[in-house]
């Protein structure tokens, strides 16, 4: 069946920082995924399926429902309820057939429960045979994929806990009446949300790494460039989406480089003394965000190349991380002082 032609995330005017905030989580993981606020109609969604469809594809097991790498052997396999997946694993002479597949976006419904999640388990089978009988949840079809999850701050608290933990920890767990079962559950959380809708609770805006807030683009030109791609790529989807190729290639391989490059990247002293007063300034609680904004200016050297981490990655990562931890004043204000913050920090270095 032929793919849809997605719109190029190249070709997408504007919300430049939201941009960058997905890419960095496609580098690195660990980051925590990327909460993103603002009104309807800003190429949200559009971009995350765009940037899903640029990325290379990778190798799977066919047929796995845990999207497993074939290249190591996982315990999961060994409980499999595909047979077929679990003996060509375990130890077939064939070995595992392997399929190369993109990256797959899974959202994930307002509405759904925590089984539907995180899966479910067949106790009568696990009781009376000692069988463990499962059926995957969302979790585990996301692994090695994204995970997009629009309105979150409507879904359940504990289904948002479930999904922050397995987004931190990188594994699933299924427990039922003592019995329990665990798959690894590795992806790039993307959260989307309207303010006047209703906000998470602070623990949670917490446990998302980044967070951009996002409008509508006020400026003129730039609107009637977005009607003006937007009509050529309607026309002739596959004609727009050449013209952008070039562009869509270069970024793949500059995601390829940085994330070889970013286990190289170090980060000295005085730098992390520089990450620690800008969360002491704004009055993070906690150490979450210290450790995000490191990781998170290590990505950006890595991004743009470069092995040892400089003021400027911090500042940008300072953006990007801690306006939702700061919890006294509304977001709007606070993005306000982190900026003039940073101006501050950097008038006092040029006068100094």
């Amino acid at each position: 069946m032929k793919k849809k032609t997605v719109y190029p995330f190249m070709a997408i005017q504007g919300q430049e920082e939201m941009k960058l905030a997905l890419i960095l989580n496609i580098i690195n993981p660990t980051l925590s995924g990327v909460l993103i606020r603002g009104e309807k109609g800003t190429a949200k969604s559009t971009a995350v399926r765009a940037l899903a469809r640029i990325l290379p594809e990778i190798e799977k097991v066919k047929d796995c429902p845990f999207q497993h790498d074939p290249q190591g052997k996982h315990d999961v396999c060994r409980d499999c309820i595909h047979m077929e997946c679990r003996d060509r694993i375990l130890g077939s002479s064939q070995g595992p057939e392997i399929v190369m597949e993109g990256i797959r976006v899974i959202e994930l419904p307002v509405g759904a429960t925590e089984d539907r999640v995180v899966g479910t388990m067949d106790m009568e089978q696990a009781l009376k045979k000692g069988e463990k009988q499962v059926e995957p949840g969302i979790l585990a079809a996301a692994h090695r994929g994204i995970l997009y999850v629009d309105e979150v701050n409507l879904l359940d608290d504990h289904v948002v806990d479930v999904l922050l933990d397995s987004a931190a920890m990188g594994i699933n767990t299924i427990e039922r009446e003592g019995i329990s079962f665990s798959h690894p559950a590795r992806f790039t959380l993307v959260g989307t949300m309207n303010p006047e809708e209703g906000e998470l609770r602070p623990q949670l805006l917490d446990r998302f790494g980044l967070c951009v807030n996002i409008q509508g683009i006020l400026d003129p030109n730039a609107r009637v460039a977005i009607m003006e791609r937007r009509t050529s790529f309607d026309e002739d989807p596959e004609a727009f989406v050449k013209l952008w190729e070039e562009d869509s290639q270069g970024l793949v391989e500059k995601i390829k480089q940085a994330k070889a490059l970013y286990p190289d990247v170090t980060c000295p002293k005085a730098m992390l003394y520089e990450i620690a007063s800008f969360c002491l300034d704004v009055g993070v609680d906690g150490h979450r965000g210290d450790i995000i904004i490191l990781k998170t200016a290590k990505t950006l050297s890595a991004f743009e190349g470069r092995t040892q981490v400089e003021l400027k990655d911090i500042e940008k990562a300072a953006t990007l991380v801690l306006p939702h931890r700061v919890r006294r004043q509304p977001l709007q204000d606070i993005v306000t002082d982190v900026s003039g913050m940073l101006n501050h920090k950097k008038m006092a270095g040029m006068s100094s």
